[in-house]
């Protein structure tokens, strides 16, 4: 419990063996519930994510949104913090984003990797993409997002049920955005924290999920 709200952390993990560990180890004591999401993994990121006390959910359809919503579905906290199971999100930030919702009185608080203080954490290409799509979402929904992107948010559980999320795959992360962007009564706030390199091997392709996921911006906004 944190300040009497319950905080529930969700991770999606796919063969993040490596990194797990050290992500899991730096959590915060008062989180009371951590369930990762593994997303059909081959290596060991179950068996070492449950041996640190993590409620383990295998979702074998893969998708970064299918593996959210498998999450969502299980998740019992009044707070619900998200962050990738590569290390390059800080774990220990979690106090400090919190405490950064609850000043704000927001229903949903999203971070921003920009400005980048590790040179080595994306490329000169991943920030180009990042830009272009977080500024056509920004003039789509007339609401500047800096970093639409991101995978490090902060939400309030009971607003999902007023959602309509679609996607299943990467367009997830801007989707969960625009669906607290353009409900009125959601409060939405954008905070900056620290980005690392990963560990492992990334699961991005970057024109692939670049384009498709300026595809669905569009898609969404005029269907």
């Amino acid at each position: 419990m944190y300040k009497g709200q319950k905080i529930t952390v969700i991770m999606p993990c796919l063969n993040e063996e490596e990194a797990i560990e050290q992500v899991l180890q730096r959590i915060p004591e008062f989180v009371d519930e951590v369930i990762v999401v593994d997303n059909g993994s081959t290596d060991r990121t179950s068996e070492v994510a449950g041996s640190l006390g993590a409620k383990v959910i295998r979702e074998d359809v893969r998708g970064y949104g299918r593996a959210y919503k498998t999450g969502f579905a299980t998740a019992s906290g009044d707070l619900i913090v998200t962050l990738d199971g590569d290390h390059s999100y800080p774990p220990d930030a979690i106090s400090y984003l919190i405490e950064a919702f609850l000043h704000l009185d927001v229903d949903f608080l999203n971070t921003s990797r920009f400005p980048a203080r590790d040179r080595r954490s994306m490329s000169f290409m991943n920030k180009i993409g990042n830009l272009i799509l977080s500024l056509a979402m920004s003039l789509l929904y007339f609401c500047w997002v800096r970093d639409s992107q991101s995978g490090m948010w902060v939400l309030r559980r009971s607003i999902l049920s007023g959602m309509n999320l679609l996607s299943d795959g990467m367009a997830f992360s801007e989707e969960i955005k625009i669906e607290a962007l353009k409900r009125n009564r959601t409060r939405f706030a954008e905070i900056s924290i620290q980005y690392s390199s990963r560990l492992g091997e990334t699961k991005l392709n970057l024109w692939r999920d670049g384009f498709y996921n300026l595809w669905f911006l569009l898609r969404k906004r005029f269907s």
